[in-house]
């Protein structure tokens, strides 16, 4: 059995997002026009990749305050993008924006789906979002919340994700008919805000149609996916002194904090520190907290230590000059240390000035 026709089916959507929309920096003010700035669409959704939105709006508004067009964005240097990023995380996401941006720069934008699709950094979801947004193509965007939106109103057995095409196919004649942009951002709406994972039905202009509500399984549809629990790991996050200016880790080009620089840190229990020298540096230390990433967790035991003379710096890490310090693209856990060194603390225990002078020797 084929679906339901979406035409009729998600007719109700539009009105309802008339009168609910929110107001949103990259949203046209005319849903049913090509978007005067396709620029601001393609970073408000590279941005919104798995962070909420009003997590990004400030971020969105900063960039593109400094990076108006993709001119601007095609010539910054690593520094300046990752320090608009910089707490964002998944930083790979900004070098990819720029790569796009390189790729664009000084030519038109692609004319179809497949030239958004070949830009750096554009899966399937972002190229069709960008084309339906920016440039009323009907190319059905497909996110999470799309799918599970399309799951409950049809029912549909399992990960919706394995039906991708054929609900494309079943999409592409609604966003034709009712609009490609307005009815794109209005399902995008229903999902962040009614169709949630547990589910306000009762606010839903799509509940007398919606076969999961009808059947009385909407907060069972679509099925909860088992993801693999993030490792825990427990750290010193050191923060090491000197005349030189402060110790830290270069920016990579690849990793999880790909183009930031960093504290060095040492894996609490993975390599014990031996006994701290005796009269050695003191320094201090600050209660700690939990970092989330996707596939990790990390229990932060932040630190601080001040030697009378520099050392030199172990592979990996390198000097860098206390002025500088306040200008250096960081992500959240280590600019959370950087902001707690204007705080005083409290005395470093025998263990964790062991810590840090392990740290020092490169261990």
């Amino acid at each position: 059995m084929g679906f339901p026709a979406a035409v009729p089916l998600l007719a109700p959507l539009g009105p309802w997002f008339e009168a609910v929309k929110r107001s949103l920096p990259w949203r046209a003010a005319d849903l049913d026009a090509v978007h005067p700035d396709p620029y601001a669409v393609l970073v408000s959704e590279i941005m919104l990749q798995q962070t909420q939105v009003a997590t990004v709006i400030p971020y969105f508004l900063k960039w593109m305050q400094r990076l108006p067009d993709l001119a601007a964005l095609a010539a910054a240097g690593d520094d300046e993008i990752h320090g608009l990023w910089a707490g964002l995380g998944y930083y790979r996401r900004a070098r990819s924006l720029q790569a796009a941006a390189q790729a664009l720069a000084g030519r038109p934008w692609p004319g179809d789906l497949d030239g958004l699709l070949a830009l750096p950094g554009l899966g399937p979801y972002t190229a069709a979002a960008l084309g339906a947004q920016a440039f009323q193509w009907p190319t059905p965007a497909l996110d999470g919340n799309a799918f599970r939106v399309s799951a409950r109103l049809l029912a549909l057995e399992g990960d919706p994700r394995l039906q991708a095409e054929a609900l494309r196919d079943w999409l592409r004649p609604a966003l034709a008919h009712h609009g490609p942009g307005r009815l794109t951002q209005a399902i995008m709406e229903l999902g962040a805000t009614v169709c949630t994972p547990k589910p306000h039905c009762a606010a839903c202009p799509l509940q007398h149609a919606c076969q999961a509500q009808l059947q009385g399984t909407p907060a069972s549809i679509p099925p909860v996916v088992v993801r693999a629990k993030p490792k825990a790991i427990e750290i010193h996050l050191v923060a090491l002194s000197s005349p030189s200016g402060w110790l830290l880790r270069p920016p990579t080009r690849t990793g999880l904090l790909a183009g930031l620089w960093s504290w060095p840190w040492l894996e609490v229990g993975l390599r014990p520190p031996g006994p701290a020298a005796p009269g050695g540096p003191e320094g201090r230390s600050w209660p700690g907290w939990v970092q989330v990433y996707t596939h990790r967790r990390e229990t932060i035991r932040p630190l601080a230590l001040h030697l009378e003379a520099a050392p030199a710096a172990p592979a990996g890490l390198a000097w860098v000059p206390a002025a500088d310090l306040a200008a250096l693209a960081m992500g959240a856990r280590d600019q959370r240390l950087r902001r707690l060194l204007e705080e005083t603390g409290q005395p470093l225990a025998a263990w964790d000035r062991a810590a840090a002078q392990t740290v020092l020797a490169g261990a």
